[in-house]
């Protein structure tokens, strides 16, 4: 590997940096700095100019790494980096450092000091500039599903547009039904429209659509890997009654003796042992609450030749 030989540029950023820091200063101090053989400041280093100045200096001084000063990595970073890359530079020879938003932004009443943090800041950027290796980047094959945690609106949403765009999704909710507190509102600000008028239909697409595998009552226990291949893991809590037989006619319902405070609505009304949260629930799967249900099997009569009603369900595990 060869000597660094780094080029230090100092962006003026119009006013918004020079009105505060000394560029020229801090320009002149990475001139100090080890492996540092070409430091320069200008008005604009993003502009086309500026960008022709950078690679002018690259050709010129034979620059193997390139750092910047000027604004946030998030605004400008694939813009220097394309610049170098077109010099014949590897793109990660580069490293900015932020002296907008971290330093004359920050700082604007105290430029000598300003000026300083400047200074550090771009010493503390060649530092790392001269351990920077040249990248290749590759691709690595991913899963092309997608996990949604919640099934609130934004949640429905999420689901729905993925897989509007052909992604096997999984739309995971820890409550019995997807809605979210959306579904517990009488109408929804401006309009004043009914809230599960409008959630309602697009509950049921979630429950409908090809490409979405709709997995409540159940919780993440485990996320390992890395992005686009990640390996969860997923407890799913025991209903107590088997949501393929159930087919939410609520006679189980109707001969429940149990009634309790209905934590849905803010314990304002009651509900039964054997419910579901609300009427348009989705899934409408009845549940069982154990703390509460006494074993008198009235709604395993009721259930009858259905057969849904399962006391011996243990919660399961989902990878």
């Amino acid at each position: 590997m060869e000597e660094p030989r780094i080029g230090v540029f100092v962006c003026h950023c119009g006013l918004n940096i020079a009105g505060v820091v000394d560029v020229k200063a801090v320009a002149e101090y990475a001139r100090t700095l080890p492996n540092v053989v070409y430091a320069e400041h200008y008005v604009y280093m993003c502009s086309e100019p500026g960008q022709q100045l950078i690679k002018k200096a690259i050709k010129e001084h034979r620059l193997n790494r390139v750092v910047v000063a000027a604004c946030s990595p998030a605004m400008h970073e694939p813009t220097y980096q394309r610049v170098i890359e077109e010099a014949g530079l590897n793109r990660y020879l580069f490293e900015m450092a932020n002296i907008r938003e971290q330093v004359s932004w920050a700082h604007a009443s105290w430029p000598d000091r300003a000026t300083e943090k400047a200074k550090d800041l771009v010493r503390m950027a060649v530092a790392k500039a001269r351990l920077l290796r040249p990248l290749t980047p590759i691709k690595v094959p991913v899963t092309d599903k997608a996990l949604v945690i919640g099934g609130g609106i934004a949640g429905i949403n999420a689901a729905l547009n993925l897989a509007n765009m052909g992604y096997k999704v999984y739309l995971l909710e820890r409550g019995e039904s997807i809605g979210g507190h959306m579904a517990q509102l009488d109408k929804t600000f401006p309009t004043l429209d009914c809230s599960i008028c409008i959630e309602g239909p697009l509950m049921v697409d979630v429950y409908r659509h090809p490409n979405i595998e709709l997995i409540t009552y159940a919780e993440v226990k485990d996320v390992e890997g890395y992005i686009g291949n990640f390996k969860v893991k997923v407890e799913k809590k025991p209903r107590y009654v088997i949501e393929e037989r159930c087919t939410g006619c609520g006679e189980c319902r109707d001969v429940c003796p149990i009634e309790v405070p209905n934590e849905w609505d803010m314990y304002l009304g009651v509900r039964k042992a054997i419910d579901v949260p609300f009427d348009q629930a989705v899934p409408l799967v009845y549940r069982i609450d154990k703390d509460h249900c006494i074993e008198c099997y009235k709604c395993v009569d009721a259930c009858g030749p259905r057969e849904a009603i399962d006391f011996s369900q243990q919660p399961e595990e989902i990878d």
